[in-house]
C-alpha cells in the first residue's frame, strides 16, 4: 500500500491539487480543491493509487456484491476498483436533484454493495447515493474514496475507508479568511450541473 507521502507526491504530480478560492459542493469555501479528474486522466498514475485504494479495501470489507458510485466525480473510480476487485460496478445519477439508477442498471435484494467516491468532504453524495441503494433494498457495507478530506466532520460514521486523509480547512461564506476574500471563487464540482 502508498504511503500518505507517496500518495501526495502522486496528487501534486498530476496537478490533482489546485489552490485558489473554491466552493465546494457543500457550499463551504476552501483555497484548497483536489481535482480528482486530473489524477484519473493519467492512467499510470491513478493506477497506483486504485490499487493501493483496493488493498485497504479488501481489508476491510470481506464481501462485496457490487460497487455503486455517484455521478459525476465517482464513475471512473468506481469502474476502476471494480475492474481490480473484479465486480460489477454501476453508477447513479442525479435526476431533479436526486439520485437514480438509469441505463437498465438495477440493485438485487440483499446485495452487499458498497458506496466508491473519488472525494468526501462532508459524505452528503455518498449518505444520497447509499439511501438510494437502501430503497432499492440494497445492502450498503460501507463506503470507499481516494481523498478523504472531511477534517473528521464527514457525515458518514462506520464502514469508511480512503487512500489519503488530508486536512484542508473549509470555511462558511460569512467566515472568510482575508486572503479568499480577495479572489473571486469558483465552482469545481459537479453536484449542481
Amino acid at each position: 500500500m502508498l504511503s500518505y507521502k507517496e500518495s501526495l507526491k502522486i496528487l501534486k504530480e498530476t496537478n490533482a491539487l489546485l489552490e485558489g478560492h473554491f466552493v465546494l459542493s457543500s457550499g463551504l469555501h476552501s483555497d484548497k480543491y483536489i481535482q480528482c479528474a486530473q489524477l484519473l486522466s493519467k492512467p499510470n498514475k491513478a493506477k497506483e493509487i486504485c490499487l493501493s485504494l483496493a488493498d485497504k479495501i479488501k481489508e476491510n470489507f470481506k464481501s462485496i456484491d457490487l460497487i455503486v458510485s455517484p455521478a459525476m466525480g465517482g464513475v471512473v473510480i468506481g469502474y476502476e476498483i471494480g475492474r481490480i476487485l473484479d465486480k460489477e460496478t454501476i453508477f447513479a445519477e442525479r435526476v431533479n436533484g436526486k439520485f437514480e439508477l438509469r441505463r437498465g442498471f438495477n440493485i438485487k435484494k440483499d446485495q452487499k454493495i458498497l458506496i466508491v467516491e473519488d472525494v468526501i468532504t462532508t459524505g452528503k453524495s455518498s449518505l444520497e447515493c447509499a439511501d438510494m441503494v437502501s430503497k432499492l433494498n440494497g445492502n450498503v457495507i460501507g463506503f470507499a474514496c481516494i481523498i478523504d478530506r472531511s477534517n473528521d466532520k464527514s457525515l458518514i460514521k462506520k464502514g469508511f475507508v480512503s487512500q489519503i486523509k488530508i486536512e484542508i480547512p473549509t470555511y462558511n461564506k460569512d467566515e472568510l479568511p482575508d486572503h479568499l476574500k480577495k479572489l473571486n471563487p469558483i465552482k469545481p464540482g459537479s453536484r449542481n450541473l
